[in-house]
This record gives C-alpha cells, structure tokens and sequence, in this order.
C-alpha cells in the first residue's frame, strides 16, 4: 500500500469519528454561550494540550503558580499524535478551556470540527506550526527513503518540538498568551521570570548541541525506522538517512530501503543504527545484518511521542530527554 493510499484512510476515517462524537457533544446539550470562565473553574485558568512537550512547557512556565491552573494533557495515556482519536470527554474539554495549544499538522485536521462546538467563545488557541511560520518545514524523502514519488499537496512535519531552537520561541509565545489572561501582576511577573530561566536553560542545552556537532568525527546518521527528527538534524547541520519520513504509517521496510541503508552504514563507517523510542528494532536490526561487520550498536532518540501524563508528573521533563538525546547523538557522531 502506498504512503498516500494509507494517509487517506486515516484522513476519512478520521473525519467520520469526529462527525459522530460532535454529534454526541450537542446531544449532550453542549452549547455556546459566549461566556467567560464561571464560578464552577474556582476562577482558574483552563490550558488544554494536545501533546507531551506543550504540556511540559506550560509547566515551566506556571511554576508556583499551579494552584491558578487547571492544566489538562489531552493525550494523556501517551498516544501517538498520528493516531488519536478525541473522544466525547475530550471535546467537552476543549469547548471549555481559555487555552488550547496544539501542533496545528496533518494529524490535528480533527481540531477544526471539535472548535466549532467551544463553549467558551473568547478561547485562546494556539496553532504551534503557525506561531513558527517559515520555521516549520515540509516533508523531505531523502536518498534511500521508502515512499511516494507521486507529485502531490506538500505536507508539514509535524515534529516542531524536537528543535530546542524551538521550543524557546514556543514557550515565549506562550506565556504571552498565559500573561494576557492573568490581570494580577505579580503571578505575571512569575511567569515572566519562569520563561526567561527556562530560555536560559534552553539555550545552553542549544550550544552543547553546537559544540558536540563540531567535535564530532562523523556528521552522518543512518536511522532503521521513521524519522521524526529532521528540525532537530537542520539546527546543527546534521546529514540522515532513514527507512521512513517522520509521519509513515508504514512497518516493513522493502529489500532496497534495507540494502540502500546497510550500504551507507559501511560505506561511512558507522558504528550505530538509531531508532525512535516505540521501535521494535526489527528494521534496525535487519539493516545490521545486512552490513560487512554486522556489528553495529542500535540506540535510540526519544521522540517524546509516547510519554504519560503520569510520566510527565512523576518528573519526565522536555529537557532532560532532549539532554538525553544529546548523549545518544554524541555515540551516534563519533
């Protein structure tokens, strides 16, 4: 099955889950009113993410400050932004949030039909593809990588976070808009002062990127599984070759893209193979067996597609596994 054929399926079948819960919303006597914020929310401030490092960022940025929020991440069991699905609960969620972030990519075309039904009517939402503008970058099929050749709409990646040059322009817009709620100064004055120390911390973890890519031996990546880390690899100017782009549905990879990658696993003298954090290795593994020496080491990039709710509260940060990442890539590099 080609890549477009899949993408379709789920593009309909998508469609149709969102005309049935909608459906079930209204049932539910969910309206709009155009009001702001009632007494029920205790006078809190609603944010509502979609994913992991959204909801890591407006963390940092609320700190000591909790007790004001009601911060909710709406894929919370650590479901794949590609497969999602909102349930009836999760509209209602949203309808009624004063903030709503999201990635704004292909996977998120259900946001559109879930907003018509909001509650609240002076909702912030907060497209991160738009807010990057010409940051964010389309799909690339680099030598080697099974797909589509077919001319056709060009599609963004979606893995704007996995770009630490990112997430600092994130998060500063977001407590722009979490400032823009909040009339008291001085919780204002916290936000701000969160952000700045957080950007600080970014932007140190920015410079180890910089500063490990100069002094490594190789600037060449062979990844055995999609690969959702192209912002990443352009921040530093790092080449890649992989099985799949970021967004594949796809799980085999034919005879070519195997053969194609364990050619330029010995042709460059690699001595790992990565893969993302869901990986059953298999690809990965195959292209090792496939290559002269067979021998190769497989590590892993964390994508932060699959992290908990319960993880993200029990101490899981952004950060940390984009320092972690670092680690991985300077074993990839040397």
């Amino acid at each position: 099955m080609r890549v477009t054929e899949v993408f379709d399926k789920r593009k309909m079948h998508k469609r149709l889950i969102m005309m049935l819960l909608i459906a079930a919303v209204m049932v539910l006597g969910i309206t709009g009113c155009g009001k702001k914020k009632d007494s029920g929310s205790n006078g809190k401030i609603d944010i509502v993410c979609t994913i992991f490092p959204e909801y890591d960022w407006v963390k940092e940025i609320i700190k000591g400050e909790e007790d004001n929020f009601n911060l909710t991440m709406l894929m919370a069991n650590g479901a794949d932004l590609h497969n999602f699905q909102p349930t009836a609960d999760d509209i209602l969620t949203i309808s009624k949030s004063d903030i709503f972030i999201y990635v704004g990519g292909e996977s998120d075309k259900w946001v559109h039909d879930a907003l018509k039904e909001a509650v609240n009517k002076d909702m912030i939402v907060i497209n991160l593809m738009d807010v990057l503008g010409d940051r964010a970058k389309e799909e690339e099929l680099v030598e080697g990588m099974q797909g589509d050749d077919e001319e056709e709409e060009p599609e963004y990646d979606e893995h704007i976070w996995l770009s630490v040059k990112n997430a600092e322009i994130l998060a500063e817009y977001i407590e722009g808009k979490i400032s823009s709620l909040d009339k008291d100064e001085k919780r204002v004055e916290t936000y701000k002062k969160n952000l700045e120390n957080y950007k600080a911390k970014l932007d140190g973890l920015d410079k180890q990127y910089e500063e490990a890519v100069k002094a490594a031996g190789k600037n060449t990546i062979v990844f055995g599984d999609r690969f959702p880390f192209r912002y990443l690899v352009d921040d530093y100017n790092i080449k890649y070759y992989a099985a799949f782009i970021g967004c594949s549905a796809e799980t085999e990879a034919s005879f070519d893209t195997i053969t194609f990658l364990a050619g330029k696993v010995d042709e460059l003298s690699l001595q790992t193979v990565l893969t993302i954090e869901t990986s059953d290795k298999q690809i990965a593994n195959t292209v090792i067996s496939n290559t002269k020496d067979k021998n190769q080491k497989i590590l892993t990039l964390d994508s932060m597609q699959a992290v908990t709710a319960k993880e993200a509260d029990g101490g899981k940060n952004y950060y940390d596994i984009m320092a972690t990442n670092l680690e991985v890539l300077k074993e990839a590099l040397k």
